[in-house]
């Protein structure tokens, strides 16, 4: 009886410990994804593409738009629309100038919906031609869910994304510098400018960098909170930790996001290891042409996550570089560095030259993988097959040789 007594306490145990596991990793939101930044990995998802409101994480795309297309240091003269803008806002003035920079941090910082509309029409003209402009740039991305009406993210049936496209978004975003440092900030000031006398304090909306012990995550670094009624509470968060950064995206859930979002860093942080196998400096293998060698490198570095208890030893790296080259210039794709665990592909990276090779009088012949011979081009061969038959042909007419003889 004894025996089957501690195989009944065994059985219970590990049960409760998978519940409690699974049950560490349930969220309440309708739309949710953790990804691995460096290795793209999705970690954890829950209808990652299932079309949501974004509300005030539209912020993210606005904010991109902003950095990629604008100087920081530019003037904005305030116009007639932004001052009236619903939700959120630092109470801009029409005619007020301020910098782009500052309606940036105004933007992610505050979640201000007049900078967004300022900074729309400084870009487009209009909030209309700016969402025009955020639609063709989340195609570009890769978003397949995703349509904005507006720049803030006020709630239209029309305006939606899902939680891995704004994860899309958001790792371009998380490109640039000048975006990481304004999302990690807890606070800005915007001094007095020629409409507003008083100095505009703004506060970080995030509870996890800016918020009490409650909800504050050691290793939180950004990066957007978005609320609407019928949104309901959207959010993207990046926490970084031992070099790894992770993204969590969370659309339409409950008032306990935080939790959720804390729970899904901890898995992440917890459970998967990443590891970098070739980085984009170091080449993957090299073109033979004749007796010059010629580099091929990764178009990115190449990481890869796996389970705490999985195996690095396992991974394979196949090179497969194009046979049918005839001429390249640097940074053209020639073929791709494709990363395998126990057979099943994990990722798959271009392989790009890091100079030219082209000549009007030389093609490219292939030899075997990675081999090329230079053989005289056809631009130059089929020229001087035709110069050298005209010029043989006169010289044999001039002679007779082409005589033509009539019948009698």
């Amino acid at each position: 009886m004894k025996k089957y007594a501690v195989l009944v306490l065994m059985l219970i145990c590990i049960f409760f410990n998978i519940a409690n596991v699974n049950a560490s990793i349930n969220v309440d939101a309708e739309g949710c994804v953790l990804v691995d930044l460096q290795s793209d990995k999705i970690l954890f998802e829950k209808n990652k593409d299932l079309k949501l409101a974004p509300a005030s994480t539209t912020k993210i795309m606005t904010a991109l738009l902003t950095i990629e297309k604008c100087n920081l240091n530019d003037k904005v003269i305030i116009g007639k629309k932004p001052p009236f803008a619903d939700g959120s806002k630092i109470y801009l003035i029409e005619g007020e100038e301020l910098t782009v920079e500052q309606l940036l941090n105004a933007l992610l910082i505050e979640s201000a919906n007049d900078a967004a509309q300022a900074l729309a029409e400084y870009i487009s003209g209009s909030e209309e031609e700016f969402a025009k402009l955020m639609n063709q740039r989340a195609v570009e991305l890769g978003c397949k869910n995703t349509h904005f009406v507006n720049a803030s993210g006020l709630y239209d049936p029309n305006h939606y994304t899902s939680a891995y496209d704004l994860y899309l978004i958001t790792k371009k975003a998380f490109e640039y510098p000048k975006f990481r440092e304004i999302v990690s900030k807890i606070r800005y000031e915007i001094p007095p400018t020629n409409k507003q006398p008083q100095t505009r304090y703004l506060y970080s909306h995030n509870k996890l960098i800016n918020g009490n012990r409650r909800y504050r995550y050691q290793w939180a670094d950004g990066v957007k909170t978005g609320y609407t009624i019928k949104s309901k509470h959207a959010f993207v968060g990046s926490a970084t930790k031992d070099g790894r950064t992770l993204i969590a995206v969370v659309l339409k859930s409950n008032a306990q996001y935080y939790n959720d979002i804390i729970k899904l860093f901890n898995y992440g942080f917890n459970d998967f290891q990443t590891k970098l196998i070739l980085d984009k400096n170091t080449a993957a293998t090299h073109i033979i042409i004749d007796n010059k060698s010629i580099p091929l490198y990764p178009a990115e570095d190449i990481y890869i996550t796996l389970k705490k208890n999985d195996n690095f030893n396992d991974i394979e790296k196949k090179i497969n570089v194009v046979s049918n080259i005839e001429k390249f210039t640097k940074g053209e794709t020639l073929g791709s560095v494709d990363i395998y665990k126990n057979n099943n592909l994990l990722k798959s990276v271009p392989l790009i030259a890091n100079e030219d090779f082209g000549s009007l009088f030389y093609d490219l012949k292939y030899v075997e993988t990675g081999k090329y011979k230079k053989r005289p081009s056809n631009w130059i061969v089929i020229p001087t097959i035709i110069v050298v038959t005209l010029f043989f042909y006169k010289k044999f007419k001039r002679k007779g040789k082409f005589k033509i003889k009539k019948g009698k």
